[in-house]
């Protein structure tokens, strides 16, 4: 499966962006979807992720809660990421991954867990 991911951009401090990441193939009810970011000089972070069910969830990290929605839409094969409230600290190249699932119902966090992955969308936001 291939993904691609839009919707980055420059932004202040305080605005939203919603992330998009568009899958090829008829297979994409089959995956849970993530959304992982990378800073620069850091390692990339787990944001969200969803299950095939819909089911929702995020980072422990206190650093996207509230603030950050996980979305999908199996018949447009797209997942979302929706963000507002965005701070400086938000700034990273946001990256779209697929995990094949078997069950509805299962999710990973971790990066190694996923099968495919986009090129990622940079998302800047200035204060």
């Amino acid at each position: 499966v291939q993904l691609v991911e839009s919707g980055g951009g420059l932004v202040q401090a305080g605005d939203s962006l919603r992330l998009s990441c568009a899958a090829s193939g008829r297979t994409f009810s089959s995956y849970a979807m993530g959304w992982f970011r990378q800073a620069p000089g850091k390692e990339r972070e787990f944001v969200a992720t969803i299950s095939r069910a819909g089911d929702p969830y995020y980072t422990d990290s206190d650093s996207v809660k509230g603030r950050f929605a996980i979305s999908r839409d199996n018949a447009k094969n797209t997942v979302y990421l929706q963000m507002n409230s965005l701070k400086p600290e938000d700034t990273a190249v946001y990256y779209c991954a697929a995990a094949i699932k078997r069950t509805y119902y299962s999710i990973s966090y971790a990066a190694i867990e996923y099968d495919y992955w986009g090129q990622g969308t940079q998302v800047t936001v200035s204060s």
